[in-house]
């Protein structure tokens, strides 16, 4: 209390006319006086400095995490972010599994972000068709590429194009609603599918193929994924990886919730886990936790397991050590030719180990590896590395070096081939890939990135690139989320220091009328709404939380029925 009359008697002294503090905690009341105080300045500063106007390309949980570090950061900025669909929230909408609402529920905080008076949603307008990188530089000071990855790696290898061999990326996005993946051809006549990878994305799809349609009817599947899915023959997955069960991609949420899919059993290979038990307890925990339940789904299922899968009637299986060489097939698959590998230690990622983290050897050190003895010290998995000092021959010794993750590379050794006489579905699983959308971005092609150091575009001054067009398509939401942040705090202090040009730019209003004029329908957060209340009407009417439009014809021509707005 004597704090709150304490405050209350400084601030009409030193802000009169302001409104009046509100009973809080000391916490709250911390936080109220900060918001306050930056008000009152920017108040006393805004009428002679220009207002910064950053655009951020593409409205994923890359484009909305930044947009809501650079809102909070400086409560001068005004935010414009432009999508090429009419919909907003990328990969939270179109790449989450439909049985995953829980990730979904991200979208209500970027909502509250979109209806900031200082942020606009602009849609249906794509960057190098409607407008140029160039003409967003001239009008904004700041522009963030977060557009993510929208493409998928390939395989290079013969037989990728046959009919039914797909992309997982497109896959998802055939039942997720995607427009321009609405028409895949889906063939799920086959009694097993093989799907190449050990993500979580090869988890999601391989989930979605086994769970029983009466589960999917309750999720935002689109509907015409629903109708195939009903009358699917698939009754085996097998996912196939190059790697082995410790170097697996998919957390243990995504394994977790493959043990547990009604009337589905796990067949695995007990030949596989044998080895894991004496490995867990130096593991990093994640990946402890992972292994322990790899192992213990293999070879120790308790009771509760045993019951729920004794009456399956579909299973899938994990294969490891395995590369695809040749799909085989002449219009359809018939088997997949396959590589069998074998670990190896990578030696330049132990000498860069050896060098970085042993207190032994003086910085700078050049070593030559001879050889790599692998024993048991202490009950723990080692490898003995045996080095010789490049500039000094005659010194040489021993490290020990705990066995890791990362030191091992794949390596085939001989090939087989795995024919059937049923015919497959196949399901590419190795990964996104990130593409140019401007001949003015300077592209790492080898890597599928924008060419940037710390998140500033090579070259570009004032253009800044978040997500998986900065890092590659790595990591959870989270992991976006931690890269949106750090790539909004990076543009705060660019500004604050000068480096960007703020006079002059407009924002918005220097673009619109260049939209208006090329005869683009530009879509607002507000006809956005209008489009959400449209699909959660039409999944009322079939039992579902919404029924997504994958038309975008039919999105625009909803949202020019609603009111218009400023945008």
């Amino acid at each position: 209390m004597c704090l709150q009359l304490f405050t209350k008697k400084i601030y009409s002294l030193m802000l009169p006319n302001v409104i009046a503090v509100p009973r809080l905690c000391k916490r709250h009341l911390h936080r109220f006086l900060k918001q306050q105080f930056r008000h009152c300045v920017a108040d006393h500063t805004s009428v002679d400095s220009p207002v910064p106007h950053v655009c951020v390309v593409g409205s994923g949980p890359a484009g909305f995490y930044t947009a809501q570090q650079l809102l909070k950061g400086n409560p001068d900025i005004v935010v414009d972010i432009y999508e090429k669909l009419p919909v907003p929230f990328g990969l939270v909408r179109f790449g989450v599994a439909p049985d995953h609402p829980e990730v979904k529920n991200v979208i209500n905080t970027f909502t509250k972000t979109a209806k900031s008076e200082r942020c606009s949603f602009i849609g249906n307008v794509e960057v190098g068709r409607d407008i140029t990188l160039q003409q967003l530089r001239d009008a904004y000071s700041a522009v963030v590429l977060a557009y993510g990855a929208d493409n998928d790696k390939t395989l290079g290898i013969p037989g990728e194009g046959l009919d039914n061999v797909l992309s997982a990326r497109s896959f998802v996005g055939w039942f997720n609603g995607l427009p321009q993946d609405r028409d895949l051809k889906v063939d799920l006549s086959a009694e097993r599918a093989v799907i190449l990878g050990h993500g979580n994305v090869a988890v999601d799809v391989a989930r979605i193929l086994l769970t029983p349609i009466d589960i999917l009817k309750t999720t935002d599947i689109s509907q015409h994924a629903l109708e195939a899915l009903s009358h699917s023959c698939i009754k085996g997955v097998v996912l196939v990886g190059r790697r082995g069960p410790l170097q697996v991609a998919f957390t243990i949420k995504e394994l977790r919730e493959m043990t547990k899919i009604p009337e589905c059993r796990p067949h695995l290979n007990p030949k596989d886990y044998l080895e894991l038990l004496d490995l867990i307890p130096d593991l990093p925990r994640p990946r402890s936790r992972l292994t322990d339940l790899l192992y213990k789904t293999a070879l120790e299922p308790n009771a509760r397991y045993k019951a729920l899968w004794a009456d399956a009637k579909r299973e899938w299986k994990l294969q490891f050590l395995r590369s695809p060489i040749h799909i085989c097939g002449e219009t359809k698959v018939t088997g997949i030719k396959l590589a069998i590998n074998r670990l190896e230690v990578c030696l330049h990622t132990v000498r860069k180990q050896l060098l970085k983290g042993s207190n032994i050897l003086p910085k700078g050190t050049r070593i030559d590896l001879i050889r790599m003895e692998h024993c048991p010290y202490r009950g723990r998995r080692t490898y003995t590395c045996i080095y010789v000092d490049r500039d000094n021959p005659d010194k040489n010794g021993a490290l020990s070096l705990q066995r890791k993750e990362n030191i091992h590379f794949f390596k085939p050794i001989f090939t087989f081939i795995c024919l059937c006489p049923l015919v497959y579905q196949v399901l590419r699983s190795i990964g996104y890939r990130s593409v140019s959308i401007d001949k003015d971005i300077p592209f790492n092609m080898e890597r599928g990135v924008v060419s940037h150091t710390q998140g500033r575009v090579d070259g570009l001054i004032g253009v800044y690139c978040s997500g998986w067009v900065n890092t590659g398509p790595v990591g959870v939401i989270l992991t976006t989320m931690t890269n949106g942040f750090e790539t909004g705090k990076t543009i705060i202090h660019d500004i604050s220091n000068g480096t960007l040009e703020l006079s002059g730019k407009q924002g918005k209003n220097d673009i619109l009328p260049l939209l208006q004029k090329s005869g683009v329908q530009v879509v607002s957060f507000s006809d956005w709404m209008k489009i959400d209340e449209a699909e959660v009407e039409r999944g009322q009417n079939c039992g579902k939380p919404r029924e997504k439009l994958v038309d975008i014809d039919a999105m625009l021509k909803i949202a020019s029925t609603a009111a218009p707005s400023p945008l």
